[in-house]
Parts: C-alpha cells; sequence; structure tokens
C-alpha cells in the first residue's frame, strides 16, 4: 500500500534512505560514484566488443545518425552536470539510464552489421496515437491496442529492447518494476506499467537521446532548447530501426502497430515523412487539466532525483511543452490527407465505446466483435486500476491551493 502522496514533491520513505546512504557512501569512500562522463560511458560499454566497438556503433546506421548520438550524449551530461542539480540517487539513476542506452546501442549496432535484415523488416503502416500526456492517449493506447488485428509494444520490449531468448527481458522487467514501484510508490497510479503490458515508444526515443523522457526527470532547459531546435530525423531512424527489429523478432510483422508517445507531437512532420501511409487518431483534452496531470508526473520523478526542485519552473516548462506541441501538430496536419479520428477526453470517458466505433469508421476501419471483446475486457480491468489513485491525488491538491 503506497503512503499518502502529500505534496507534488513528495518522496518515498526508500527513496530518502537510499539517497541517504549513497551520499555516505561516496563521502567516507566506501563505493565509488558513478561516472556520468561521455568517454567513461562509451569505455565501459565498448569493453565487451574490444577492437568491433567502432563497428557496432555504425552498425546499421548512417554517419549522421552516429554523429548525432555522439553530439546528444555530450550535450545532455552537460547539461545534467550543469543544470540539474542531481542528488546522489539521482546521480545514480542518471548513470543507470546513460550507461543502459550506450550498451545497448553498441548492441543494437552489432546486431545489424549480423543481420542487417532486421532494421529492414517492412511492415504494414502503424496507427499513431498523437496528443499531449495526460489526455487519453493511453487509453486509446490500450483500447486499439486490444484488437487482436494490431500489434503493439510492451513495457518487457520497450525498455529492455535487445532481442533476448527465453523471455529473459521479462523476468529482468519484472525485477525492474519492483524496485521502482519500492523506490517511487506513486509510479503505478500516474502511468501503470507490467512487464508484458502495453507500453509506449518513449524509451526507443530515449534510446536515440531525445529529450523528453530524461526533460520529465531532470532540469535541463539547455539540452530541451537545443534537441527541440534540432532534426529530429536520426532520432526517429533509430526508433523505426528497433520497432522493425522487435516486430521481426516477436514475429508480429504481418500487424499494423498501435504506437503511441507524446513527444510524438512535437516531431510529427519528420514521424509522417518516414511513415507516410500511418492511420493518425488525435486525443484532446483541454490544456489547463494536461498542465496539472503533467506537472504531477514531472514533479514526482523529479523530486526523487533533486533536492531542488522547483514547482515554477516545472510548470513553467510543461507550459512551454503543451504550447510547442499545439503549434506542431497543427503545422503538421495543414496538409496532411491521410486518415485521422480526433476524440475528445470527455467523449471517452461519456462513452469509450460510441468513441472508438467513431474512431474506427473515421480511419476506415472495421470495429469487429472480438477487438470489441477485448475492448470491454480492457475497460472493466482499468475500473478497478491505479490510475484512479491519481485523479484522486490531483483533486487532493486542487483542494489544497
Amino acid at each position: 500500500m503506497a503512503p499518502a502522496r502529500d505534496h507534488l514533491l513528495a518522496r518515498g520513505p526508500l527513496a530518502q534512505r537510499a539517497n541517504d546512504f549513497l551520499g555516505k557512501a561516496w563521502d567516507k569512500g566506501w563505493l565509488p560514484p558513478p561516472n556520468l562522463d561521455p568517454d567513461a560511458l562509451w569505455a565501459l560499454a565498448a569493453k565487451p566488443y574490444g577492437a568491433k566497438a567502432e563497428a557496432a556503433e555504425q552498425g546499421g546506421r548512417s554517419a549522421e545518425d552516429v554523429a548525432d548520438f555522439r553530439e546528444r550524449l555530450t550535450r545532455l551530461v552537460a547539461a545534467a552536470h550543469a543544470e540539474a542539480d542531481l542528488n546522489p540517487l539521482g546521480t545514480a539513476m542518471a548513470w543507470g539510464q546513460l550507461s543502459r542506452v550506450v550498451k545497448n546501442r553498441l548492441a543494437f549496432g552489432a546486431l545489424w552489421a549480423d543481420r542487417p535484415a532486421l532494421p529492414a523488416t517492412p511492415l504494414p503502416a502503424p496507427i499513431i496515437v498523437i496528443g499531449h500526456m495526460r489526455s487519453g492517449t493511453t487509453r486509446i493506447h490500450k483500447l486499439l491496442a486490444a484488437d487482436p488485428a494490431h500489434s503493439h509494444t510492451r513495457y518487457c520490449d520497450a525498455y529492455h529492447p535487445v532481442p533476448a531468448r527465453f523471455g529473459m527481458n521479462r523476468l529482468v522487467s519484472k525485477v525492474e518494476l519492483a524496485m521502482l514501484g519500492a523506490i517511487n510508490p506513486w509510479m503505478q497510479s500516474i502511468h501503470p506499467m507490467a512487464p508484458s503490458g502495453v507500453e509506449e515508444e518513449l524509451a526507443w526515443l530515449s534510446a536515440a537521446l531525445h529529450h523528453s523522457i530524461f526533460e520529465s526527470q531532470w532540469h535541463i532547459p539547455a539540452y530541451s532548447a537545443w534537441s527541440e531546435g534540432q532534426d529530429p530525423a536520426p532520432v526517429y531512424r533509430e526508433m523505426l530501426r528497433i520497432l522493425r527489429t522487435d516486430a521481426a523478432h516477436r514475429g508480429i510483422a504481418d500487424r499494423p502497430r498501435v504506437l503511441k508517445v507524446p513527444a510524438f507531437a512535437e516531431d510529427l512532420a519528420t514521424l509522417l515523412a518516414l511513415l507516410p501511409g500511418a492511420r493518425l487518431v488525435l486525443a484532446q483534452r483541454e490544456p489547463e487539466a494536461v498542465l496539472r496531470s503533467a506537472v504531477s508526473l514531472a514533479a514526482n520523478q523529479m523530486a526523487i532525483q533533486s533536492d531542488a526542485c522547483d514547482l515554477g519552473q516545472i510548470a513553467a516548462r510543461w507550459r512551454h511543452k503543451i504550447a510547442l506541441r499545439e503549434e506542431r501538430i497543427t503545422g503538421a496536419l495543414a496538409g496532411w490527407q491521410g486518415p485521422i479520428a480526433r476524440l475528445t477526453f470527455d467523449e471517452l470517458n461519456a462513452d469509450w465505446e460510441g468513441a472508438m466505433a467513431r474512431c474506427y469508421a473515421d480511419l476506415g476501419m472495421m470495429l469487429s466483435a472480438d477487438a470489441l471483446i477485448a475492448m470491454h475486457k480492457v475497460m472493466a480491468a482499468s475500473a478497478e486500476g491505479h490510475h484512479h489513485a491519481h485523479a484522486a491525488q490531483l483533486a487532493r491538491f486542487a483542494e489544497a491551493e
């Protein structure tokens, strides 16, 4: 049972104890502090490859994509040092995330160099859910993913994407989620996760160091501003290589994938250029409601990793994100001729079945009886889900304002 979350910047008791212990252990020399230097991260990841490390980095990738990742890593680490004000637990978590990113990058490159057909696996046009975080995108995503005619990404494949034998990524994910739940007892109420559950592709964007997953955890405005102004094509080319590899490895390349990441809204023009046959579902919700929920999510993650969180800065960042994403959605859709369905948060709450029937009609798809049965199971399971606790938290915080 999670303790009451009495403030947006509340920190769980185990997180506080872990942070205190790490700080003491590093001060007294019991443990070496993690090294966030880019060269150190590369050196650690490259050890298993020896002289083949450079070939692994380049496997399946253009020189432009290789250079983009290198620059992103340098700039992200610099921003983490200069701006994020990470505490000991935050430093350890940052090292864990970034070292995994670099290790996976080399592992994928080695795999693609050996099996170049994997990142070129042909796929049917996907269904892409577009919209702000907390606008109903997760519900739409899970309902569409329930349709047996579609495929979806699982948590274990999103966060442990390098193909593994015997389902080891599911076991690792189970342990990982248990640890995350202990450190952050409110995370499941904000974004429920399960090892084999439907998951968005955010981790595949972070595999190429897109700013979205990192700015929701750390105060890194310089990196966010720089990344927002960059051509995101190298990031999305990497994401699609991982997507194609996942589809081939899991034997689901014949079914359209339901994709969803709120950050897609920032880069929609690039994504549609790479996936011109896509069908789109646009989730819509009143901006202030989106803001409150987004600030709650970001504050929850940032409070664990820094002792200097500022709710004013967090709110300002997410006001900017909402405005930026609205602007870029509008621009990308101005000339869009493909199928699109628009669903509002309130409509989904009032009559989800009617909303999904209209969604399928607008996209030119058939809503089968099997799909509808599967969707009813999803909604029945969500009726008792963790996310209701987050709604209660937001209501309590609003009353206290």
